[in-house]
């Protein structure tokens, strides 16, 4: 186990940690509209009490369902959560569609019209990868859209992903506010000091809240206990990754041995036609001079081993 050294700021990928930064009213509100890059301004929102069927099943997961007020009036359900789980996506997708659900009248549907609410489910991915990614591309924005056009079907229903193993930017090579979420995501528990370029309202409150020292002994306590239960998450990733990386290099070892079994077989094969061959041909000459000597005509030794008239003729 990892040895625990007394950190600056915690980690905001622990289930403590994420609950302390994003559970501030305004951090969250501050990260969505980062996330969302100018598509849907957030003034509000409200945390709701709900939980949803098989969360607690899942240990490693915290999940916000909120109510969010933007400024056109809407209202969004978004759901937040940390976890690595088989079936990702499935599981998102069900997720969602629970919500959609349970806004649905018990009767009377037809007077509501199906107006179901703008879904958006959000998800930070720590340590493993998005199933089918490219293992470069750290953040992910998707909706319903048209296979062949790419023209949006509908937007209402929604997956962010942040796959923050992907991110690899250096403090200098941050481009953005989004590259600034990534890398307080990615380092935060490892920095010392407020980087340069956080210095905003925005990131300082986030650091604020991630000062470890500013933690009461119960906080200190619950978070440790979060913190050794990633570790304990990320040795388990980390043996199942050696175990499968293992078998596949068994088997690549194995494909090799079928391979190059394969390619001698054929060889040997190929070997034997032509020694067969060159055996057969050898026989037919040795059995044209004996016809020859017994004074059969050229063609009908030919017609007898095969050989041609000119090969026949050049015999002695």
């Amino acid at each position: 186990m990892k040895n625990h050294v007394q950190p600056v700021f915690i980690d905001p990928t622990t289930d403590e940690g994420f609950k302390r930064l994003f559970g501030d009213k305004i951090n969250l509100i501050n990260f969505l509209n980062i996330i969302f890059r100018g598509r849907k301004t957030i003034v509000d929102l409200t945390y709701r009490d709900t939980e949803r069927i098989g969360v607690t099943e899942e240990i490693g997961k915290v999940i916000f369902d909120l109510v969010v007020q933007i400024s056109t009036g809407e209202e969004i359900i978004i759901e937040m959560q940390t976890s690595s789980q088989s079936n990702l996506k499935q599981r998102m997708l069900y997720y969602a569609s629970k919500v959609i659900s349970d806004t649905a009248p018990k009767g009377n549907r037809k007077a509501w019209g199906y107006a179901i609410p703008e879904v958006y489910t959000i998800v930070l991915m720590d340590g493993f990868h998005m199933p089918g990614g490219d293992h470069k591309t750290y953040f992910h924005d998707t909706c319903l859209c048209n296979r062949d056009s790419g023209q949006i079907f509908y937007e209402g229903l929604g997956f962010i992903y942040l796959e923050i193993i992907n991110f690899v930017k250096s403090e200098a090579e941050v481009e953005d506010e989004l590259d600034k979420v990534f890398f307080m995501l990615k380092n935060m528990s490892t920095l010392k000091t407020l980087p340069r370029i956080m210095k905003s309202a925005v990131f300082q409150r986030f650091f604020q809240l991630a000062s470890y020292a500013k933690l009461t002994k119960e906080e200190r306590t619950m978070y440790d206990i979060s913190l050794k239960r990633k570790w304990d998450a990320e040795a388990v990733r980390m043996y199942q990754q050696e175990q499968v990386e293992g078998l596949e290099k068994q088997l690549g070892g194995l494909e090799k041995q079928l391979k190059e079994a394969k390619k001698a077989a054929i060889e040997a094969k190929q070997v034997a036609i032509e020694a067969k061959a060159e055996g057969q041909h050898q026989k037919a000459i040795e059995t044209a001079l004996n016809l020859k000597e017994m004074g059969l005509s050229t063609h009908q030794i030919a017609k007898a081993t095969g050989l041609t008239i000119d090969k026949i003729e050049k015999l002695k």
